[in-house]
């Protein structure tokens, strides 16, 4: 509990620091005018740039850390991730299409794309789960659907019209909450909303299924039903993040990780440290990006890799370690 009130008062804090970050400084003046008149320049500034991104920032983090925390206690793997069933690459193959298909300026289009492609692919995953929910042929259909998605993208980028076209996919796939709408907050905090009521039933057949699969069943879970709430859960999360965003990769992997390094074993109690510890590492990259001093604006999720890719390195070698000695 601690845990999660430090988090959640570190994700607040921090939410308060970005709303004073940008190219227009705004004075405790501005923040009054802001308060007073919403439609004034520092009322725009305020509620319809700042405050939208930074709520996106959270939201997104939020259900990485979420989607993580759920894919390492169901697969029982610290090196699960929401990515790693595939939906994340749907997700972005089909906001490519949409841009591909000249719908990038069209509002909401590539959401609805992104969120329609991995609609799609979940499908195909429960479909899979009703009659195989063994948990490691799971992984070996996300490895192949992730591979799939890689490689329709891949056709995406050969087919590409024009340099801009292409400009504008990879630009989607780096990852950004940048210009985003109270639209894409609501979107997120629905998504979030929903999957909690599922984690709700999923929770307690995690913590049971930490005792084996045997005594899981033995206490009542059915473990059909807990991989199909599972995906279902997963898959939206990282759907609607990928809709939201574009790619922001490690962050499911780390969060979980970052709260277990605090004691939380658990997997049912990880689940909402995760999200909240998932939403301050997105809102300080989020902050981060905006202050590098290079010429070009660093993308959110290349700088998400960059620290998450590391530390992918370090656990599958700790995991490799207690293999080789155990």
């Amino acid at each position: 509990m601690k845990i999660g009130i430090i988090l959640a008062l570190s994700a607040a804090l921090l939410l308060v620091l970005l709303m004073g970050m940008g190219e227009v400084a705004l004075r405790p003046a501005d923040y009054a005018e802001a308060l007073r008149a919403p439609g004034s320049l520092a009322g725009d500034i305020l509620w319809q740039i700042r405050l939208p991104r930074n709520l996106c920032a959270l939201l997104v983090g939020a259900m990485l850390g979420v989607a993580g925390a759920v894919a390492q206690g169901y697969f029982r793997n610290p090196l699960a991730e929401p990515g790693l069933m595939g939906v994340s690459g749907g997700a972005g193959l089909g906001a490519a299409v949409a841009i591909v298909l000249g719908l990038g300026l069209t509002p909401g289009a590539v959401e609805g794309f992104a969120l329609l492609f991995a609609g799609g692919v979940s499908l195909i995953i429960l479909a899979f789960v009703s009659r195989f929910p063994d948990r490691q042929a799971l992984i070996l259909l996300g490895v192949g659907l992730s591979s799939l998605t890689g490689a329709l993208m891949a056709l995406v980028f050969n087919l590409s019209p024009s340099p801009v076209t292409t400009a504008e996919i990879l630009g989607w796939m780096m990852g950004s909450v940048e210009n985003r709408s109270w639209t894409d907050a609501a979107m997120a905090a629905g998504g979030l909303l929903l999957s909690a009521l599922m984690l709700w039933r999923v929770g307690p057949g995690l913590r049971l299924l930490t005792l084996g699969e045997d005594t899981a069943r033995s206490q009542g879970v059915d473990l059909r039903q807990l991989a199909a709430l599972s995906v279902v859960a997963i898959s939206v999360l990282a759907g609607l993040a990928v809709a939201v965003s574009g790619v922001i990769g490690f962050v499911g992997l780390a969060a979980p990780h970052l709260v277990r390094g605090l004691g939380v074993r658990d997997p049912y109690r990880l689940i909402a440290p995760s999200g909240l510890a998932g939403g301050v590492m997105v809102l300080l990259a989020d902050g981060a990006v905006r202050l590098l001093p290079t010429s070009t604006d660093i993308r959110l999720g290349v700088l998400t890799s960059l620290i998450g890719a590391p530390l992918f390195a370090i656990l599958a070698w700790k995991s490799a370690k207690e293999w080789v000695q155990g």
